[in-house]
């Protein structure tokens, strides 16, 4: 049986010091991250609006290149949508491939069939079998919650995702994010060779924006650049420059009377919902090996007229530049001679929460 290091850190970060490099190298620590972290985690599976209507299913895969979980978006005769499991509980075959309307789920290999609930009506040549159907032969219903027309799924999630989002919901829940729109033109998938841990990482400090970032620091008053820890969930609170985009906020937003540029939220584990005035950047981080990585990003649009500009003006090039120094790190941290380093106590509290939480699962 292989054994992963236990990975500790300080819940100080005055003293605290960074994971040992040997998780970013470890495949059994990533495998354990696998099962321990992502299969534990809500996981973000695309919005809903191809599962309106009723006798609809819409198959996905549940963290591809990793988890690699078929599951199955159904919405039944009365309107009730569910998430099952899309594979046939005879042999395995995979169920449905394409979104399609349907009265019912017929396996393409041996015709068992399921209603829109997941529950097996038909088998052919099983007359003599005993003890059949048992509520194995039915499709395992998988955990799903509708969050403002975002579809999330987890194989066993570690807390509510009502839990895992309420700090967000009660700051920006103001939004009306399931009234804005997928821009597909604003679609982009990036793959390179690196942890995805280092990305996160990246993702949750603001002390390399004034190095890397010019652009962004054109607009952001980075004095003022904040943090706030939740939980499962943190925020970098990001100011305008005068004259530089904001959002209009309600009058009892909890940051009224401030010029707000961004909300960067990050969830645990790989999750980046980032909120600008025309909009929602939704960033998911899917790893694909130790040392290899996917970042899917989608764009929801709520006004249009203000697309290009402010700190989610220039999403392609800030994502460049992040990449560029992500590589490079990923490289350092197989160095012979690098074994960790020391959290910024005002620059990279994210960081040290989201070690702190790595920890915790890895210990389950």
């Amino acid at each position: 049986m292989t054994t992963i290091p236990i990975y500790r850190v300080d819940p100080d970060v005055r003293r605290a010091g960074t994971l040992d490099a040997a998780f970013y190298r470890d495949e059994a620590a990533y495998a354990a991250a696998l099962e321990t972290v992502f299969a534990r985690s809500w996981q973000w599976i695309g919005d809903l609006r191809d599962v309106a209507a009723p006798g609809t299913l819409a198959p996905r895969w549940l963290l591809p290149g990793s988890l690699d979980e078929p599951i199955l978006l159904s919405r039944d005769a009365r309107g009730q949508l569910r998430c099952l499991s899309n594979v046939c509980t005879h042999r395995g075959n995979i169920l449905v491939h394409e979104c399609t309307r349907a009265e019912q789920i017929r396996c393409g290999y041996h015709s068992r069939r399921f209603d829109l609930a997941g529950r097996m009506t038909f088998m052919p040549e099983f007359q003599q079998a005993e003890c059949f159907p048992s509520d194995n032969d039915h499709l395992v219903q998988v955990p799903f919650e509708d969050w403002h027309g975002l579809g999330f799924a987890s194989v066993k999630p570690a807390a509510p995702l009502a839990e895992v989002f309420a700090e967000m919901e009660s700051r920006i829940g103001w939004l009306p994010l399931r009234d804005w729109r997928h821009d597909p033109s604003r679609d982009r998938s990036f793959e390179f060779d690196a942890h995805w841990a280092l990305y996160v990482e990246n993702y949750l400090e603001g002390l390399h924006i004034p190095f890397l970032h010019a652009g962004l620091m054109q607009t952001l008053d980075f004095n003022q650049y904040s943090y706030e820890l939740g939980r499962y969930a943190n925020l970098q609170l990001a100011l305008a420059k005068p004259g530089e985009p904001a959002f209009a906020l309600p009058a009892d937003s909890i940051d009224a009377g401030k010029s707000v540029a961004a909300y960067y939220w990050w969830v645990f584990p790989n999750l980046m919902l980032n909120f600008y005035p025309w909009g929602l950047s939704l960033n998911q981080v899917q790893p694909l090996g130790p040392g290899r990585t996917r970042v899917v990003f989608r764009s929801y649009v709520g006004d249009a007229s203000r697309l290009g500009t402010g700190a989610g003006g220039d999403l392609d090039r800030v994502e460049m530049e992040d990449e560029a120094v992500v590589v490079q790190v990923q490289r350092g941290v197989r160095s012979r001679f690098y074994r960790g380093g020391r959290y910024s106590p005002t620059r990279e509290q994210g960081v040290h929460h989201f070690h702190r939480l790595l920890a915790e699962h890895l210990a389950d």
